[in-house]
């Protein structure tokens, strides 16, 4: 995987899926769009919930790994990922099916999976909804999902209404037989509008052709005050030590309260609340000389070990104000992971949306931005999947020092579900 840019602004997880036939097919009559209804209500067990998360959490981290070779900023939206290819995975069968769910960790059966990803969404949706916020701590945070198939290209109606039914995705009929480039810029329209115009021209020119029969298209969009705001004033430059031993300058963020921390073997963690105290950005710093060992020990282990271990404290912190872009291509990591048959397409198996074999994957790109000020934080994050034709702790008593003034290890992430939005690593908070 390779990083390509640096910079952000607003946390907005954007996938899309290009799906192609392998080979050119003459017009079908038109699909009709599901008729289903999206189930505002799922019926989901507390423990199916938790098992999915579980489930998104070691993917998380296996991609994270993946990605992580360069010692570069990191950041990613790996719930974006997970949702995106769970609608994929709605039309998968056989041995490519088997393979997705080893890779991305499903271990529900398809029939609970799906449910269960609509209950964890309308739950994300739901935090915004929170009341008593002052003027100017706003939460948002929402889900959107969208499908768009080939005009007269047929659709399995199963995979319609799964679709439908547990992302809210109706299909939308294109053309890009005759106009590939107009299609293109529907979708474009659509991620920009519902990304509030951050994420613009997601899909590149030359993407889609006359192969595409299918984009499965997902946003996430975030935007969050601290519960507890730094002060201006307090800012201040400082020295930033970067894993080579040179240092940089950076604007120091400075405040005194309590947070939820905890000390653990060779690093320390503070969680820092979002207004309305239902997400959070945990913050690992390693100690000095700690960062190789510490990322190297990154999973869902760690990260459940370390939020079991928060306890409240009293810590006095110093967080660099920091922003990032990052972009990767993510087909050969999920590759790695497993995930092979769905890019190769003479063994690639999506009869679930067609009812034939003649679909596979050729390329995820994923892209992510973030922002972090004494406000709060601002990020996007977007993936394009395209499809081609074949041819432990101690609780310290006197208040804890956390200045981040080394590379550091953050997620953000949901704090009744324990859903991962986002995974970073600041090696530099100005590259």
């Amino acid at each position: 995987m390779k990083r390509m840019n640096r910079t952000v602004y607003w946390l907005v997880p954007v996938v899309i899926f290009v799906l192609s036939a392998c080979t050119l097919l003459q017009p079908k009559p038109l699909v009709e769009k599901s008729n289903a209804a999206h189930d505002l209500s799922p019926q989901v067990s507390d423990s199916d919930l938790g098992e999915l998360v579980d489930g998104n959490s070691a993917f998380a981290f296996d991609l994270y790994h993946q990605a992580a070779s360069e010692g570069d900023n990191l950041f990613y939206s790996p719930y974006s990922i997970s949702i995106a290819l769970a609608m994929t995975y709605a039309g998968a069968t056989g041995d490519t099916a088997a393979q997705m769910a080893q890779t991305l960790h499903f271990t529900l059966p398809a029939e609970r999976l799906h449910p269960a990803f609509n209950r964890l969404a309308l739950a994300l949706e739901s935090r915004s909804k929170v009341e008593g916020l002052k003027p100017g701590e706003a939460f948002q945070l929402s889900v959107a999902n969208s499908i768009w198939g080939q005009s007269g290209f047929h659709f399995e109606q199963p995979f319609l209404d799964v679709l439908a039914q547990n992302y809210a995705a109706g299909m939308r009929l294109v053309d890009y037989q005759k106009d590939a480039e107009a299609a293109r810029l529907a979708i474009n329209d659509w991620v920009s509008h519902s990304t509030n115009q951050k994420i613009k021209d997601i899909i590149p020119p030359g993407a889609l052709d006359a192969l595409t029969r299918l984009v499965l298209a997902n946003a996430v969009y975030f935007k969050a005050a601290w519960q507890e705001h730094f002060d201006e004033k307090m800012t201040q430059p400082d020295t930033f030590h970067l894993l080579d031993g040179s240092g940089v300058q950076v604007d120091m963020m400075h405040q005194s309260t309590s947070f939820p921390g905890m000390l653990g073997d060779g690093y320390r963690a503070v969680a820092l609340p979002y207004a309305g105290g239902q997400l959070s950005m945990l913050v690992l710093l390693p100690d000095d000389g700690r960062f190789s060992n510490i990322e190297s020990r990154l999973n869902a282990g760690l990260m459940a070990q370390t939020v079991a271990a928060l306890k409240p404290v009293e810590v006095d912190l110093s967080l660099p104000k920091f922003k990032m872009e990052w972009s990767t291509e993510l087909s050969k990591g999920l590759q790695a992971l497993g995930m092979t048959d769905a890019f190769n397409p003479d063994r690639a198996d999506f009869s679930g949306m067609d009812g034939a074999r003649d679909l596979y994957i050729s390329l995820i790109l994923h892209k992510a931005f973030v922002s972090v000020d004494e406000k709060g934080t601002e990020a996007a994050a977007a993936t394009v999947v395209v499809v081609e034709a074949s041819s432990m702790p101690v609780n310290p008593v006197e208040p804890m020092q956390f200045k981040v003034d080394r590379p550091f290890l953050f997620l953000i992430r949901d704090n009744p579900t324990g859903t991962i939005l986002f995974v970073g690593r600041v090696t530099n908070p100005w590259a």
